[in-house]
This record gives C-alpha cells, structure tokens and sequence, in this order.
C-alpha cells in the first residue's frame, strides 16, 4: 500500500478517534484524571517545565513561547492551538500528544519523540528536528515537505531515522 494512502487512511481513523474523546468527554463520559493539570489558556511565557511529567495535562490555546520542556514527559498533553514559538522540547516525549493548530515555528525538537501525535495543522517552520521521530504523526503534505528538506539524525531512544519517519524517500 502506499505510504501516502496509508497516510491518509491513518489520519481518517486518528480523526474520528478524536471526535470520540471530545464528544465523551462532552458529556461526562470518561473524565479526566484529578491529577492532570488545566493550564489553558495561561500566558506562560519562558516557564521551565524541564524534565517535568506532564502527563495528560492540557495547555489548549496557552502563551508558551520560549518556554522550556526539554526532557519533560508529554504524553497524552493537549497543546491544540498554543503558541510555542521558539519553545525548547530537546528530549521530550510528545507521544500521542495533541498539536493541531498549534505554532512551533523555530521550537528545538531535537531528539523528541512525537509518535503517534495529531499534528495536522501544526506550524513547523525554521523548527530543528535533528532526531526526532514523528512515527505515525499526522501532518499535512504541505508540512511534510518542508521538514523533509531539514530532516536528518536518527532519536538516541526509539532508534528511528528522522526522514524514514517523515516518509521522506518514499
């Protein structure tokens, strides 16, 4: 199958998974957990979140540019339409992390693992991905064509070569 209809075909399942958490969620079905944090919204402008878990937090529509979350554990967070412009993510887990519509122009996600991410209308621009593995993250043809021309490295965990995970070569 081609990667590009496997592509497609992944970010139609992705999207109706997501319709089915908002919609649960919506009506009470499933809360969240007590421990995850609400930072919606929130002007966080140069916060240090270093080497913090972060677990299932939400930073919807939050302020977070050069702020710091290198090594920071990230999975499962919702950053759906933060700025994070010039945000330091070096290191950090972003598996299964929520970032439509978020703005990471110039962000460092050097070494990051976005596995499995919904990134569909994320901005990427001037962003260094030296390492990171975007393994299933949805993005759009347009997106992936400009981090292919910067793609190189393979992340020190997963052991993913960044291009083969942006289907670079295919």
């Amino acid at each position: 199958m081609n990667s590009r209809i496997r592509q497609h075909i992944y970010t139609f399942l992705l999207s109706f998974v997501i319709l089915a958490v908002f919609v649960t969620g919506a009506i009470g079905i499933n809360p969240a957990p007590a421990f995850a944090l609400d930072h919606d919204k929130e002007i966080l402008i140069g916060a240090d979140f270093s080497g913090r878990a972060l677990n299932d937090d939400s930073f919807n529509k939050a302020n977070l540019r050069n702020s710091n979350f290198s090594n920071a554990d990230l999975q499962g967070v919702s950053l759906f339409g933060a700025n994070m412009e010039e945000a330091n993510f070096e290191g950090a887990n972003l598996t299964g992390a929520t970032l439509d519509l978020a703005r990471m122009m110039k962000a460092n996600l050097t070494n990051a693992i976005l596995e499995g991410a919904f990134a569909y209308n994320t901005r990427l621009e001037g962003a260094i991905i030296d390492g990171a593995d975007f393994t299933e993250t949805l993005l759009r043809d347009d997106m992936l064509v400009k981090l292919c021309k910067v793609a190189k490295g393979t992340n020190p965990v997963t052991g993913r070569d960044t291009r083969e995970t942006l289907f670079c070569d295919y």
